[in-house]
Order: C-alpha cells, then structure tokens, then sequence
C-alpha cells in the first residue's frame, strides 16, 4: 500500500471510528473516550522530511546541529522552523512566532514528521490556537517529551492520533564516544518508532514492583503536566489504558500531591499497568521532611487496584529515555526476574 493510500484509508478510520460522532453537518466534532488503539500517521521512509521547530523553550541553530546530522545519517531531509535560533525571554520567540512555526510544519503535507527541538515551558501558551484540520486529513508524527507532552495528551484525547514520546534535539551529541549505551539506545529508538519497527524494552527486577502481565494502549508522560492539563480539552482519559508517568526536580510531598490530584480524579482506578519512569527528587528542606519514599507514594495510591506496576522504567528527563508510541497497544510484564515492555504489531 502507497503512502497515498494509506494516509486516505487512516482517514476514513478516524472519521468512522469511535474517536468521533457527527451530530449534525454543521455542529463541532464531539470527541469520545475511546480505548482502541489510535490512528498511526504514515510510517517514514529515506527521502522524508522531517520539521525541527521550538514550541517551547529557545534553542540554537548549534545546538540541534548534531540532531540534523543524525537525522540526515538514517537518510531523512530535515528543514529547520522559524522559531530555531528566536528567542523571547526563555521562550523560542514569541507565542505568535511559535505558532506560527509549528502551525506551518503541521499543515505542510511535505513533512512527515515533526521533531520539537526542546522542552522547558510554552506549548500550554498556544496549544488552543493550533488549527489540527490538516494534520487530522493527513496526520505526521509528533516527536517529544517534557512540555510537549500538552501536545501528545490533546492530539490523543481530541483526535485519536499516535504521537512519539521521545528524546529531544537537546539530547543529541556531537559525539557519539561521549554517549553512553543507554543514551544511544534512546536516540536509535526514535527511528525505530518512526519506521514502525517492533521493539521490547526489557530492564531487571525492582524490589517495589508489582507483578502481573496486561495488555493496554499508552498515554501518559509528565506527571506535572498530567495534573495541569486536568479539566481542560487536552485532559487525558485513562480508563482502561496503560498510563506511564515520569517527573523530574520535584519534592516528595508535591509528587504526592499530584498522585493524590490523579487519584481522586480517577486516573488511576482502571488502568491496565502503570509504569513509573524516571523520578529526579529534589531533597527534602532539614526539618521539613516528608517522610515517605517515591515508591511508597506511588504504592500508597494504587494499593486497592491489581494492575501491574513497575518503577525505575527507562523514560523521563535521564539519559536512558526509550521512545514510546502514545496511543499503541503495548504488552507489559512484571515478574520476579524483571520487566518487559513490548509494542504489539500495529502496521
């Protein structure tokens, strides 16, 4: 099947799917929660083009330079947005800037792909002025983690599309002798996603898991940004999901507040699996401290439910951090001897 064809019958799956109801031609789209797996934009091939643009924080045109060199080394073109190299406090140029940046490499049917260059603040700024219609007819990959994740949790929920949790333009370096296994690993499992290829990430034992096997389709992310985007039209349904959660620089008692915000708002009680990424703490204030570990926050919330859990996951603001598809179908393993986490065939 050409690409043509695919991106025309994906079409006709998500206008036909659950994901959405028409109640009238001249109504809003309703969007529905829905568990299946998400629409999967056109996998790439040698010759695509990706975008490299900055929704978020600013960057340089140096600073992603080793990100173009190794994206033109898996044989793809890059263009490089607007917003690389602006800057506008600690924004990578204004909101208008940005939106405009990112807004034209999701209407451009030339590229496939679109790769934030980093993360830091800025996405919830524009993400209700962003007009999806093209990237909904002829959906692309959208590649990120940290602030991004505003990007995946609303193209989940409002348009049933599979997004990449990834590594970032920041992430790559000039020198491949100065990068550890885990952090070529990471790297090299962006193109795995983006080429469709089966991938198991497998890790060893941690003394807090919780055994079981389940299969679910995955959301998730940053958990800061999990509990901000609550309430609002980008806010993540994970009933009957498999949610993964990472955070980083935070102090106990606010992840533990933040785990009591999705336990209350019912994120937690029907999951399938949840898997705890990278956790940076930030050390307790002498005489202010909180007294619980992150393992016994996450276990203290979840100890009435008999889903799997896994902690110390490869994904998060760290140098082991594995690409993960939003919105497949992943297979998760706990046992005694160590944890699997497999994408099930969705070509």
């Amino acid at each position: 099947m050409n690409r043509k064809q695919f991106v025309g019958n994906s079409l006709g799956m998500l206008m036909a799917s659950p994901w959405i109801s028409r109640r009238s031609e001249s109504e809003t789209i309703s969007i529905v929660s829905f568990t299946g797996p998400a629409i999967m934009p056109p996998f790439l091939q040698k010759g695509d083009c990706i975008g490299i643009t900055s929704p978020a924080g600013s960057i340089t045109r140096e600073d992603i330079q080793p990100a173009i060199d190794q994206l033109q080394l898996w044989g793809y073109q890059v263009r490089v947005g607007e917003a690389i190299g602006k800057k506008d406090f600690t924004f990578g140029g204004t909101d208008a800037e940005r939106l405009s940046d990112f807004q034209s490499m999701l209407d451009d049917p030339k590229i496939k792909a679109i790769l934030c260059a980093r993360g830091g603040y800025g996405l919830v700024r524009i993400i209700d002025r962003l007009n999806f219609d093209k990237f909904v007819s002829h959906p692309k990959w959208i590649l990120g983690f940290s602030d991004v994740c505003i990007l995946h949790a609303h193209i989940h929920q409002q348009f049933g599309i599979a997004t990449i949790h990834s590594k970032m333009c920041n992430s790559f370096l000039k020198e491949k002798n100065q990068m550890s296994p885990e952090q070529l690993a990471s790297i090299h499992s962006i193109n795995d996603c983006l080429k469709g290829n089966e991938v198991t990430i497998q890790i060893g034992p941690h003394r807090h898991n919780r055994q079981g096997k389940a299969n679910g389709i995955l959301v998730g992310g940053n958990l800061r940004i999990m509990e901000n985007l609550s309430g609002s039209s980008s806010d993540l349904h994970t009933a009957g999901k498999m949610l993964f959660l990472e955070d980083t620089e935070e102090y106990l008692y606010n992840i533990d507040r933040m785990f009591w915000s999705l336990k209350r708002s019912g994120k937690l009680k029907d999951l399938k699996g949840l898997i705890v990424g990278g956790f940076k703490v930030k050390p307790d204030d002498p005489g202010e401290e909180f007294g619980m570990t992150l393992e016994q926050i996450v276990l203290e919330k979840v100890k009435e439910y008999d889903y799997p859990v896994c902690f110390n996951f490869p994904v998060g603001h760290q140098k082991h951090n594995m690409a993960l598809v939003c919105g497949a179908e992943y297979e998760l393993s706990v046992e005694v001897d160590g944890v699997s986490l497999k994408k099930m065939d969705y070509k």
